[in-house]
């Protein structure tokens, strides 16, 4: 049994050891905006912040988030009022959307760390993977969010 603490919120889960954390996310929990992109660690469409740092939770066993604060998509805000969700929707990020609740959860670090990102600090952050090819807009989004013309 394993106590997590997700979304402010405590949970015990009783699954293995080695589940990775997002099907535990996923599966055992019911947050589902947490998507399973690659299960290599690469696309980060799996990304929740960790004490407020990016992980990719496809790779990362349950073992390991005991103790500490996850943050998922569901996360951001209670009604997706949070900048990054509304800058989302007012630059039409998403296409097909499967990779958006990772970029947003990197893009949340992102601006905790550094409140106004140049477009170099965006493009070194911002390393997760988007078929569609969103990058323009998810750009745009984060300078809206950051308050700096985009």
């Amino acid at each position: 049994m394993y106590k997590l603490t997700i979304n402010g919120k405590s949970y015990s889960v009783d699954v293995p050891a080695s589940m990775p954390l997002l099907w535990v996310l996923r599966d055992v929990v019911g947050l589902t905006g947490t998507k399973y992109g690659c299960g290599i660690e690469v696309c980060g469409a799996c990304t929740v912040l960790v004490n407020g740092e990016p992980e990719r939770s496809c790779d990362m066993e349950v073992k390991e988030a005991v103790g500490k604060q996850i943050t998922t998509v569901e996360g951001l805000s209670p009604n997706r009022s949070h900048a990054l969700q509304l800058a989302w929707i007012a630059k039409q990020v998403p296409q097909c959307g499967y990779c958006q609740s990772g970029m947003l959860m990197k893009a949340a670090a992102l601006l905790r760390q550094t409140p106004k990102p140049t477009d170099a600090q965006i493009d070194a952050a911002m390393s997760n993977v988007c078929a569609c090819g969103t990058y323009p807009r998810i750009k745009a989004a984060i300078k809206a969010a950051a308050g700096i013309a985009a």
